[in-house]
């Protein structure tokens, strides 16, 4: 049927605005710090063929993860989806992402017909496995990951099938926060049912299935306009991690970036084959990364609906850690998609290098220290570390800003204080850690937490040590990040990515990646860099060896005669 524009301007922001609605709720109502604090979750409605019309502001790296997870529910289930069911997912190879995430699906219906499905992905703070918070570096296989779910029925017709979640309760070691963090997602899409039906008692079904199909459309046509304006051509790059979690490494990631027309092809022929660690990414997390990455370059405002795919086709071979096969393990694949983005990021610089930043902190760091308190209790503590951005073709990298790819948070120094026996003694910017530029790189942060009470199991999962965030066109490398285990005997140099123990009275220490810089260094304005040093950002030292510049200790400004001599020009030379 017809839509007047206006009307379908109205809808299509009213998904939106019911994405971030659903987004909310889930927020308000979860239980565990994963998704309180660290906000590692996402929302999204589809229509009723499953394809993506509107997603919450929240992770980037899931929006590529429903398509595929619908599809798999689709192949199940057919034509057994009925008014009152809900469905349950976090299988990476049945349409899942990793262990931790599981996707809650509720079918929407007005009056007997099937008009959406509300989804929502959680980060869960444990799903069973082989260690505390079901994610290690060291795990070889997804048996090891934890509790391992294909779609099932949740609710069958608005029956909860107590099998399942009595299966959950004796397979997770804080089964309250488990199962609170999945009240909180059927919420959220509760929250999106109620919306959905909303909108339909105000414009009709017809006209609302009308507008959600067309936003998929809409979508799909700013993108290819968006790709047609830029100029045909391929760009490769290539990144790596610096190990495969077990110490062997480094891990190549390699992507070719081809436009041709107005569709773009992302081929990662020439990527490491699937590691024995646990950073294995699924197809479909892949796929959200190049997403999000083109997202990210384009000057158009893009919905975020299944059309973004449409113009982009995915090359990535089975059994490579960019699409990994079983039995891989996949729990810590975060790290991968970060090393993914910088690479898709480094292969559009070639192409469109007025629009692209260097390389940041290299993604969330994860802490994860699980013990029991002094009353026997036990406990899970997951620090999400949220780093900071590389420069900019026009401005310097955000300082302690989240990675481009994810939307998480630190977790407030009180909260971790007053739920779990840790004291916070360290936290803030390092100095001389962004990469040197004609625009700086952003300074890495840092944090130290100290253990008081018993014996934890500790994991860490962090990057970018041996392989340090890149600089782009002139600009220098970010410092590279470090993990510092305190001992009273002295210090032990930790791995990137680590399972060990921790004591009461140890401390542990993390320092981020910083940003790499952008452009000539020596082309930063003078007063530029006489201002980092005021603030503290960088070193005197730093500005005359990184710069060329020579600024006054006292006085904080710039000595334009040194400064001359020191970028090799000084007064008469030609």
């Amino acid at each position: 049927m017809s839509v007047d524009l206006i009307t379908r301007e109205i809808v299509q922001h009213a998904l939106a605005a019911a994405g971030d609605e659903m987004a909310v709720a889930l927020y308000r109502t979860a239980y565990s710090t994963i998704v309180r604090d660290c906000l590692d979750y996402s929302t999204s409605l589809t229509n009723a063929e499953g394809e993506m019309i509107a997603q919450g502001v929240t992770i980037p790296f899931h929006l590529g993860a429903v398509p595929s997870a619908m599809e798999t529910l689709f192949k199940k289930f057919g034509d057994d989806i009925n008014p009152g069911d809900v469905f349950i997912l976090n299988d990476p190879f049945d349409g899942g992402m990793h262990i931790p995430d599981i996707f809650i699906v509720q079918p929407i219906f007005w009056e007997d017909r099937r008009v959406a499905f509300a989804v929502s992905t959680a980060h869960h703070l444990d799903l069973g496995g082989r260690l505390p918070g079901s994610s290690a570096c060291d795990n070889t296989e997804i048996f090891q990951d934890g509790f391992r779910m294909p779609w099932l029925k949740l609710y069958r017709e608005g029956v909860a099938d107590e099998a399942i979640f009595t299966l959950l309760r004796a397979n997770v070691r804080l089964p309250h926060l488990t199962l609170g963090d999945i009240y909180a997602q059927l919420a959220a899409c509760h929250i999106g049912e109620r919306a959905i039906h909303d909108l339909i008692r105000r414009y009709g079904v017809e006209t609302f299935i009308t507008c959600a199909n067309d936003s998929i459309a809409y979508t799909e046509r700013l993108l290819r306009a968006e790709i047609a304006s830029w100029k045909d051509g391929s760009s490769s790059f290539t990144d790596y991690m610096d190990n495969d979690g077990l110490g062997g490494g480094p891990v190549k990631i390699h992507v070719t970036i081809t436009k041709k027309g107005d569709g773009l092809t992302a081929d990662f022929t020439g990527s490491s084959p699937q590691i024995r660690g646990a950073m294995n990414s699924t197809l479909s997390f892949t796929a959200s990364v190049v997403a999000m990455c083109v997202r990210a370059v384009a000057q158009q405002d893009i919905p975020n609906t299944a059309g973004m795919f449409k113009p982009l086709t995915i090359i990535a071979p089975p059994g490579t850690v960019v699409n990994c096969v079983m039995p891989a393990a996949s729990s810590m694949r975060g790290v991968t998609g970060f090393r993914v983005g910088d690479t898709v990021f480094g292969a559009l610089s070639g192409l469109l290098p007025d629009r692209v930043l260097a390389a940041g902190e290299g993604g969330n760091t994860l802490v994860i220290i699980g013990g029991q308190r002094a009353d026997e209790s036990r406990y899970i503590f997951y620090e999400l570390m949220a780093g900071t951005w590389g420069a900019r073709p026009d401005r310097d990298g955000n300082d302690g800003l989240c990675n481009p790819g994810n939307v998480a948070a630190n977790i407030p120094i009180e909260q971790a204080e007053t739920e779990y026996p840790v004291r916070v003694e360290r936290y803030g910017y390092v100095p001389d850690t962004g990469g040197a530029g004609k625009y700086r790189g952003g300074l890495a942060i840092e944090r130290e937490w100290r253990l008081l009470h018993g014996e934890a199991h500790l994991a860490i999962r962090s990057d970018r040590r041996e392989y340090a965030p890149y600089g782009l066109f002139g600009g220098k490398s970010g410092r590279g990040t470090i993990n510092i285990l305190k001992h009273e005997d002295g210090d032990e140099v930790l791995p990137t990515m680590i399972s060990t123990s921790i004591k009461a009275g140890e401390l542990i220490y993390h320092r981020l990646a910083g940003g790499g810089g952008f452009g000539d260094p020596f082309a930063r304005a003078t007063e530029l860099v006489a201002r980092d040093c005021k603030n503290g950002k960088i070193s005197m030292d730093a500005a005359r060896r990184e710069y060329g510049v020579v600024v006054n200790e006292k006085t904080f400004e710039v000595d334009e005669a040194a400064t001359a001599h020191a970028r090799g020009n000084p007064p008469g030379a030609s």
